[in-house]
């Protein structure tokens, strides 16, 4: 099933109901698609087991906004708004012995966790917010379409979603609880011809004049002894994250607005290690094991 892993780890594929995925493991990481996970999930917290969702469906606030952007009613609606979001650096405390946690959007993570210290400041405007990514193709999952076809995507760079990415609602609630007021995102998803990474360029503009030092020094003190958040001096590139759980961020000033630069790889700090990271949370254990 998993050729990789040959010889590596020797497990048999089980077909098994929810019930019993819940009463047999301890902890479930979800990585069903949106509806299909709200449909499951209930089954497995009721058999006791604690699980951290991959899926969308717990990640946003309300039944309306994931109606709006999903198309969906909500299976579960009763749980949105007091599902854990899962980033350990913002909130830590509450994922801490939380029986579902809500795994972030990779895209969301590169804007949240460089944009949640800033707006909690008070010193920037939260309704001029536009944050610009690029993502690797791994970031569409395994399903074949035309526009993740090789021939189709390398040597070649292609916005899609403009205006409409799931992403958008998801970046805006979370940073609201920093900002004190709901921010107007306009969010461009871009595909680049890699692999994996996301390179996000966000712009915001400061109330009043500020300097490119105060701005790292915000990001500094926010982020001192994270072991995850790397604040650099220099523009980072996706190749300094790939294959770890880092998220490189830094920030210029340009023309009086402020450029927050943000790096990670999508299938580790954007995917999976956020998931592990988050496990590790849950119970007690250290942040950074089993992670690059």
């Amino acid at each position: 099933m998993h050729p990789s892993l040959v010889g590596r780890l020797d497990l048999p594929l089980e077909d098994l109901a929810p019930e019993e995925v819940g009463e047999r493991a301890r902890c479930v990481l979800s990585c069903l698609p949106h509806c299909a996970s709200a449909e499951i999930i209930p089954r497995v917290l009721a058999a006791g087991a604690t699980v951290i969702d991959f899926s969308a469906d717990y990640r946003l606030d309300d039944a309306a906004t994931y109606l709006e952007w999903y198309g969906h009613e909500h299976p579960d609606a009763g749980r949105l708004g007091g599902t854990v979001y899962g980033l350990p650096e913002l909130f830590r405390d509450r994922i801490a012995g939380a029986q579902l946690v809500a795994n972030p959007g990779c895209y969301a993570t590169s804007a949240i966790l460089p944009l949640a210290p800033l707006m909690r400041s008070g010193l920037f405007h939260t309704d001029d917010i536009i944050v610009d990514s690029k993502s690797g193709v791994s970031g569409a999952g395994r399903s074949p379409k035309l526009t993740t076809h090789f021939p189709e995507c390398n040597e070649s760079m292609s916005a899609y979603n403009v205006g409409r990415h799931r992403h958008t609602p998801e970046i805006e609630q979370i940073v609201a609880r920093f900002a004190g007021v709901r921010p107007q995102v306009i969010f461009t998803p871009q595909l680049a011809p890699m692999d994996r990474g996301i390179l996000s360029t966000i712009y915001v503009r400061p109330r009043r004049e500020i300097a490119e030092a105060d701005v790292m020094d915000i990001l500094r003190e926010a982020y001192a002894g994270e072991r995850f958040v790397r604040i650099v001096d220099h523009l980072p590139a996706t190749k300094d994250t790939v294959g770890t759980n880092f998220i490189d961020v830094t920030a210029r000033v340009v023309r009086g607005r402020v450029l927050l630069i943000s790096c990670e790889d999508n299938l580790v700090k954007g995917a999976a290690g956020a998931a592990v990271q988050n496990l590790n949370c849950v119970f007690g254990l250290p942040e950074a094991l089993g992670l690059p």
